[in-house]
């Protein structure tokens, strides 16, 4: 079982150590800083943390030794001239210049590409490094696509990719989603790209362009690590799930209480189980009768179970980002962070809860450390 996890906060970075009397905070960096994403690279023990400073802008650090020094590096830049398309809901309908706004996504590449990281921003690019974050290229044949002009901001101003899943057995094959672009799959290391989200519909715009792949707003992507060709997606308007590499999607009727949400974690073995942060709904981003609670499905979406022990009762109204819940290795550790700096961790496939803190900052993303 994992022994260490990272929380990204808007007022610094977290890291929790676990010992023989529980978890507890270890070492706390960039004290009062938006840290947007953090990654710990399994194969070489880096760890990365992105850092967004608002007027003096987005920087990137990485650590060798779990935190205890850090170096800055490289982030992404666009090239000069690079424009993201215009807002839908704009009155000029001209599209802006692009730059980097967020760093919303890190991976890590494959065990065959030791220095690879992959790096998803806002407004919608993707950017590959080969050095560990030293450099950064724009990929360009995912940026040039004339689809990518239809992308727009779904919570945020602009489009971003948030989530990039590497297939674990060919890492030629990457799948990313955008947030308001659907899902793009690539399987020749980013040469073509294919759009990949036929089977999700959007009821935030007109009935006939409902099912348009290249506009779904897929809050999280994850994908299974013992069986690839299922992912799963929290969407605006539901969950859904494919078996067939993204092929065909299917909308899943059985999470309870609510579809609506923005995290989604998948067991690392068990392909059919998966865990929600379910909330009422877009325009009122509560949980269910005010209770937060967690969803476990362990039939592929069929039925699902809400899981109350250990998690507040009534009146409390915390919601969770995109990439503030995460499993370990085992599949039977699960923790959650919540945009009101409560902290959670279970150690039981989420039968039951223990709160770790009710006082830290907003917390945007949670990461166990590989071990």
């Amino acid at each position: 079982m994992s022994s260490q996890i990272h929380i990204a906060t808007r007022k610094g970075l977290f890291r929790l150590d676990r010992n023989s009397n529980g978890w507890g905070i270890g070492c706390y960096d960039f004290e009062g800083a938006h840290v947007s994403m953090m990654l710990h690279d399994h194969r070489d023990g880096m760890t990365y943390a992105a850092l967004n400073h608002g007027h003096f802008g987005v920087k990137l650090h990485r650590s060798n030794d779990s935190g205890e020094n850090w170096e800055e590096c490289a982030v992404p830049v666009y090239p000069e001239g690079a424009e993201i398309g215009a807002d839908p809901f704009s009155t000029d309908g001209k599209p802006k210049p692009a730059s980097l706004s967020e760093i919303w996504a890190l991976e890590p590449g494959g065990a065959d590409q030791p220095k690879r990281l992959w790096c998803g921003t806002i407004p919608g690019g993707l950017f590959r490094s080969d050095d560990g974050g030293t450099s950064w290229q724009l990929v360009e044949s995912l940026w040039n696509l004339p689809e990518r002009l239809q992308w727009f901001g779904g919570g945020k101003d602009h489009p971003g990719i948030h989530s990039i899943c590497v297939h674990p057995k060919n890492s030629k094959h990457v799948a990313v989603s955008i947030s308001c672009g659907g899902v793009w799959v690539t399987e020749d290391e980013g040469v073509s790209w294919h759009c990949k989200a036929d089977g999700i519909r959007a009821d935030y715009v007109p009935p006939d362009q409902a099912n348009d792949p290249n506009i779904q707003d897929v809050h999280r992507l994850v994908q299974s690590p013992s069986q690839p060709d299922t992912y799963w997606a929290q969407h605006h308007n539901g969950v859904f799930r494919t078996t067939d590499g993204a092929h065909s999607w299917q909308e899943l009727s059985g999470i309870q209480p609510s579809p609506f949400g923005f995290a989604v974690a998948v067991h690392p073995k068990q392909p059919d189980t998966a865990w929600f942060v379910p909330a009422i709904k877009d325009e009122c981003r509560v949980p269910v009768d005010g209770q937060f609670v967690i969803t476990r499905t362990t039939d592929g979406g069929k039925t699902s179970e809400v899981l109350t022990k250990g998690l507040p009762g009534a009146h409390s109204y915390d919601i969770v980002y995109r990439h503030a819940l995460d499993i370990d290795g085992t599949g039977n550790c699960l923790a959650v962070g919540s945009t009101t700096g409560n902290f959670w961790i279970s150690e039981d496939g989420g039968d039951s809860w223990q709160t770790i803190s009710t006082n830290l900052p907003p917390i945007y993303c949670v990461r166990f450390t590989k071990t």
